[in-house]
């Protein structure tokens, strides 16, 4: 039978209030119920956002000294329970073993990257043209902040929507996705256990149907950090405008890697395979296009199906699996009928392309890694995200076209070339619409402190990680003081 969990409220490990459930599964075997979680409703998380805002001028009051030795603690157990937390994220999500280990560490360096803002100067000093005024500027934390997470990333997320609104000051309520909340789980019983005040940090779960509303609308909240479709987020945005909150929202992304002439093609090739295959394409910046210069096409290709076909799909938790299942029946019917509309017009299925069948697969999401070629840009595979193991190969005559069609999309989070020329790379960097630019590295894997978001329907202006993350959830006060 499943372990039932319970989440945070008020300093108390609660149950719903209707005594409801939701199951959490694993996708590469659905008859392993993971866990069961609360299935929250109005009354409980209105009773979460109440708690964040009674705790909030309490928190506001520690020193970011004190904060931010909680967060560092937090990251410290974090670290202790790796290899469970690893495993239980594994379980719900299906990403691999190895994959999972990297997001749980990555989540806990953005406890220890913020929790070091404890210590750090926040705030300027300000010339002053009027003699004897000392001028300076201080950052205030803005209230309650609702963080809503995603399935794909069910731990790194929260931690870097988590940690600087905490070291800010803020208190926050959490509703991580219905399909994998033990990981966000685990994240807030290390805060818990690391000396979190009641009520700083909160955890509600349940359907949106029943949770979303009531989180998003209470007028007690006074900022909102979202990493979900981009339907959803901009949904999101229109709901909550006119109230004169801060919205945050990291969305969609139809991810370019450009391959140039001058490229190796071995190393494009293995580029291609971790960004657009790793996690099994279900990352947001996953790359989703392969532009390809018309004169390396080939041999690119040759190297890319080399590679691919090497990958061994299975359950995450086996030691020689490359690709995991999809997260569910939702996703992998998404998958399937994306494939299936770019046969309809008429992109050519290089390889996979169907759900895998045998006894190891047969109760799971599980789908081959796929390659299409033949695609042109006006095709629906190569201009709306897939959120899978897809990867569109296009052709361009020159940089100047590349660029020309990593920005023929309403997206705009990240894109990455491969070439030996740096004239090349800056006309790269300087040409595409993204937020994100690699050069000769994946779309994906973007550091703690490096400011992380995308541009046009791919976000906010907001960014997150670094600096940029924090100032989010602060707002700037100038003091101006005569002293003489």
């Amino acid at each position: 039978m499943a372990e039932r969990y319970r989440d945070l409220v008020a300093g108390e490990w609660v149950d719903a209030r209707s005594g409801g459930t939701l199951q959490d599964l694993n996708p590469a075997d659905t008859s392993e119920v993971v866990a069961e979680f609360p299935s929250m409703g109005a009354e409980d998380v209105t009773r979460a956002v109440d708690a964040a805002a009674e705790a909030f001028p309490g928190w506001k009051a520690s020193t970011w000294t004190a904060r931010g030795a909680i967060l560092r603690r937090a990251a410290e157990l974090i670290r202790e329970r790796l290899e469970v937390i690893a495993r239980d994220l594994t379980r719900e999500m299906g990403k691999t073993l190895r994959e999972a280990r990297g997001e749980v560490t990555r989540a806990s360096y953005f406890f220890d990257y913020y929790g070091a803002y404890g210590r750090l100067p926040i705030g300027d000093h300000l010339p002053d043209e009027r003699a004897g005024v000392f001028t300076y500027t201080v950052r205030e934390p803005l209230g309650v902040v609702v963080a809503i997470a995603p399935w794909n990333d069910p731990a790194l997320t929260p931690a870097r929507k988590m940690a600087p609104a905490l070291i800010a000051g803020n208190t926050v309520v959490l509703k991580p996705a219905t399909l994998t909340p033990l990981s966000a789980w685990h994240l807030i019983r290390a805060l818990h256990d690391a000396g979190m005040p009641r009520g700083v940090v909160n955890m509600v779960t349940g359907p949106a149907r029943a949770t979303g509303d009531p989180l998003v609308l209470h007028p007690a909240v006074r900022a909102i950090t979202f990493t979900g479709s981009t339907s959803v987020g901009l949904d999101l945005q229109a709901k909550v405008a006119g109230r004169n909150i801060r919205v945050q929202t990291e969305m969609g992304g139809k991810n370019a890697m450009v391959v140039l002439r001058d490229a190796e093609p071995k190393l494009a090739a293995e580029l291609a395979v971790a960004a657009g295959f790793g996690q099994s394409g279900q990352r947001c910046t996953a790359t989703s296009r392969v532009i390809v210069e018309r004169h390396i096409k080939e041999e690119f290709l040759s190297q890319f199906l080399a590679r691919t076909k090497q990958l061994k799909v299975g359950p995450g938790l086996d030691d020689d699996t490359n690709m995991g299942p999809v997260v569910d029946s939702s996703q992998l019917e998404t998958v399937l009928k994306a494939v299936e509309s770019g046969r309809r017009e008429g992109a050519e299925v290089l390889f996979g392309g169907d759900r895998l069948r045998g006894p190891a697969y047969e109760r799971g999401y599980f789908v081959a890694p796929t390659i299409l070629g033949s695609v042109s840009p006006t095709m629906e595979v190569a201009q709306e995200e897939i959120f899978g193991p897809v990867v569109a190969v296009m052709e361009a005559e020159d940089v100047a076209q590349a660029i020309d069609l990593v920005n023929n999309t309403r997206y705009g989070l990240s894109a990455s070339v491969v070439t030996r020329s740096l004239a090349a790379a800056h006309a790269f960097a300087r040409g595409v619409e993204t937020g994100c630019v690699a050069v000769n590295l994946p779309t994906v894997g973007w550091d703690v402190h490096t400011p992380f978001g995308g541009f046009k329907d791919s976000g906010s202006p907001f960014k997150e990680h670094g600096i940029e993350g924090l100032q989010f959830y602060t707002r700037v006060k100038s003091v101006a003081m005569r002293v003489e």
